[in-house]
């Protein structure tokens, strides 16, 4: 997948057309880290357009989300020379900033070396790796994502709690309000705003609904490419932020931003069509599922369990994941079942083109692209190694316990044992990310918390 030079002309072009008709003077150059935060550079429009590409040092992939970097006996295999790589633009990623004052552009850039190779550790290459190996057969994955987020009165002091925003009525949320209409519409003009700018942007939102908790919001993507969706959540993140803070908020995809309230989740729908065809691979000629879809779940099951860094990639992810009265729907296991919320794995009712698995263990706090790209990747072992699942769970599968590591340290050390998905996602990236978040964790432990302090500090 090294980068050629050959067509760069035609997408000239196509930016240059596109730059003209929205009157473009500034440009934004975006790559998403490991953690799914945007870096980059700004640049006048006339420079970007006359080859003036942006540079960034690779080790921005290696950097913790306070913004340090793991130990040198963690990343000894890394390239101490910091390498520049050069920002090749998506002529498919290309949005505009609708709440700029002038007319700026966000664009969505691959990263490659001076000498033409892709850098394995970018997230958007990992899942572009994983597409490739089904692409390869024929195959096209389609996904719908869904993220689910908390609006949150602003919070300049990080000792105090979370709380919910103040809404149109001038009251705040004490109780949960499940899909009410009136509990978003304390929020219109909000939502009226994020809508705006999503339209302008071509972000593909379906519905909007309020959640569980107390602020808690809900918006569904229409399906379609896995590569062009993770770049749609990725602005989509960004905009609701910027939104939330025109009209005095935050917007937070913390997966558990609030004690005693339902963590965020961002569930991945999956189907799998033949690129010859169109036909939906996961349906057999009866419309009944097929082995393929089969294999794609027992997949699931046996590699999701070792990807929970994916899926789960922070201290604060793994609140979400306890079973409590709290904690809502959220998954404690990879077990599968036909309409079934209690599983990590839900079949939802449908007619044999819509067949599909929803993948419920991804917080809403996790890189969408390093999501898609481990669910596929799971899957596709599963396919390969034609891996027959668990019998579909019925009734309560939260019965059966919690069958995922709990905390982030017992989850890299899975992962670190996996060679499967090491061999899929690339083992250069899955060592740099196991030293990222190694890293994250050791600083996390020297911060010492109230509850230490309100129980230990005169008792113990």
């Amino acid at each position: 997948m090294k980068y050629e030079p050959t067509g760069r002309e035609d997408d000239e072009a196509v930016l240059q057309e596109w730059f003209t008709a929205h009157g473009i003077t500034e440009v934004e150059c975006l790559v998403t880290d490991l953690t799914g935060i945007l870096k980059g550079k700004i640049m006048p429009a006339r420079k970007y357009l006359n080859g003036g590409r942006p540079r960034l040092p690779d080790s921005i992939f290696t950097q913790t989300v306070t913004g340090g970097y793991p130990d040198d006996e963690d990343s000894r295999f890394w390239n101490p020379a910091e390498q520049d790589m050069q920002l090749i633009p998506d002529t498919s990623a290309v949005y505009l900033v609708p709440w700029a004052e002038d007319p700026t552009a966000q664009i969505i850039h691959d990263c490659y070396y001076l000498n033409g190779d892709p850098v394995e550790l970018s997230p958007r290459y990992v899942l572009k790796r994983v597409l490739a190996l089904y692409a390869a057969r024929g195959w096209k994955p389609v996904v719908a994502p869904e993220a689910e987020f908390y609006l949150v009165k602003t919070n300049k002091d990080s000792d105090y709690p979370l709380e919910p925003p103040i809404g149109r009525s001038g009251r705040q949320e004490s109780s949960r309000q499940s899909y009410s209409i009136d509990a978003v519409n304390e929020f219109d003009p909000l939502f009226e705003e994020m809508y705006d700018y999503c339209e302008a942007m071509g972000l593909d939102l379906d519905t909007l609904i309020h959640e569980e908790g107390a602020g808690q919001m809900e918006v569904n993507f229409e399906h379609g490419d896995p590569l062009a969706l993770a770049d749609q959540v990725v602005m989509f993140k960004r905009t609701l932020r910027e939104t939330a803070l025109r009209h005095g908020m935050y917007g937070t995809f913390m997966a558990k931003p609030m004690a005693y309230q339902p963590g965020s989740s961002m569930h991945i729908h999956q189907s799998l069509v033949d690129v010859a065809t169109g036909r939906n691979l996961f349906a057999d000629d009866e419309g009944r599922a097929s082995t393929l879809f089969r294999n794609f779940i027992g997949g699931l099951q046996t590699y999701m369990p070792s990807a929970m860094p994916f899926f789960a990639p922070n201290v604060n992810s793994y609140r979400r994941l306890m079973r409590s009265e709290t904690s809502g729907s959220a998954p404690i296991n990879v077990e599968w079942g036909f309409d079934n919320r209690t599983v990590g794995l839900r079949v939802p009712v449908s007619d044999a083109e819509g067949t599909r698995v929803e993948n419920r263990l991804a917080g809403a706090d996790a890189n969408p692209y390093l999501v898609m790209a481990a669910s596929l990747a799971c899957g596709y072992l599963g396919m390969m190694a034609q891996i027959e699942p668990r019998p579909p769970a019925v009734g309560s599968a939260w019965e059966g316990g919690n069958s995922l590591p709990d905390d982030i340290g017992p989850a890299l050390n899975a992962l670190h044992s996996c060679k499967p998905l090491a061999d899929i996602l690339g083992e250069r990236f899955v060592k740099s990310y196991l030293a990222v978040k190694r890293a994250e964790h050791r600083e996390y432990f020297q911060v010492i918390s109230s509850w230490e302090r309100e129980h230990l500090l005169l008792r113990v």
